[in-house]
């Protein structure tokens, strides 16, 4: 499948290049950044592995586009939205690892789906999306007397809080529990917050290091706790996540997915 990527000189960027050019039935066809960026024209091969591939950075999202099969995007929210159309406009699939988009970002998103097929996660790793399914089982099996914490800890550079995986893991104990996340949701704490509410979801975000990502959800109950932990260790987990849901992708009906379709859970 021929494939492309969006934000290929970022973090993420590169280490889906790398996985993409050792990827079995994967042709990577190029890559954007946006217009001004100094890594327009380089190498993309160079920057994902530092080896030349013949390929240069480009800033024609739409070109891209057009050509590929299907794109990964892992960039921002407003740029995401903007590719996501373009997707729509050519019928080419997308995989979106983007996190920090707002209910309005994401109900244009789903329009797309209408058009493309339109994979969706905030965590493309197995393990994750293995502890998604998890909380919202334990979340069903323990009664409302046992409380609901997420925390999770990223890297420095990280822009939004709480991450999209923290919202994963709370989304899907509140669906165990049968509560409305969005009205149930505590984000942070701070000064005289009184008792805590029953069936409330709280959330803790920390930041520091190069910490790729640790997630932990917490149900506190009378005398005992029970916690359920992922730690990543290599962005390049997601990478092979993203990689294997863009290949996921060849054949199927536009519509919006997640990793769990792709991995069957």
């Amino acid at each position: 499948m021929k494939i492309g990527i969006f934000g290929c000189a970022g973090r993420m960027g590169r280490t889906l290049g790398a996985v993409a050019l050792v990827t079995s039935g994967v042709d990577l066809i190029g890559g954007t950044e946006t217009p001004g960026s100094s890594h327009i024209g380089e190498d993309q091969g160079w920057l994902a592995t530092g080896e030349p591939i013949g390929i240069n950075v480009s800033d024609d999202a739409e070109a891209l586009v057009e050509v590929a099969d299907v794109v990964i995007d892992f960039t921002a929210p407003a740029a995401t939205v903007a590719h996501s159309l373009l997707a729509a406009t050519y019928g080419t699939s997308i995989v979106i690892g983007t996190t920090g988009l707002s209910n309005g970002e994401m109900e244009k998103i789903v329009d797309v789906s209408k058009k493309a097929a339109v994979v969706h996660a905030g965590n493309m790793s197995l393990g994750v999306n293995l502890l998604v399914g998890l909380a919202q089982q334990a979340a069903q099996a323990l009664g409302p007397e046992f409380d609901i914490e997420v925390i999770e800890m990223h890297h420095k550079h990280k822009v939004d809080a709480p991450s999209g995986t923290a919202l994963m893991l709370g989304n899907a104990a509140a669906n165990g529990r049968g509560v409305d996340h969005d009205i149930n949701s505590v984000m942070s704490r701070e000064g005289h917050t009184g008792e805590r509410v029953e069936n409330t979801i709280g959330y803790a975000t920390l930041r520091g290091g190069n910490v790729v990502g640790d997630h932990t959800i917490i149900f506190a109950g009378p005398d005992e706790r029970v916690e359920l932990t992922h730690k990543a260790a290599d962005r390049s987990i997601f990478a092979r996540g993203a990689v294997r849901a863009a290949l996921w992708t060849k054949g199927q009906a536009p519509g919006f997915y997640t990793m769990r379709d792709v991995l069957g859970l």
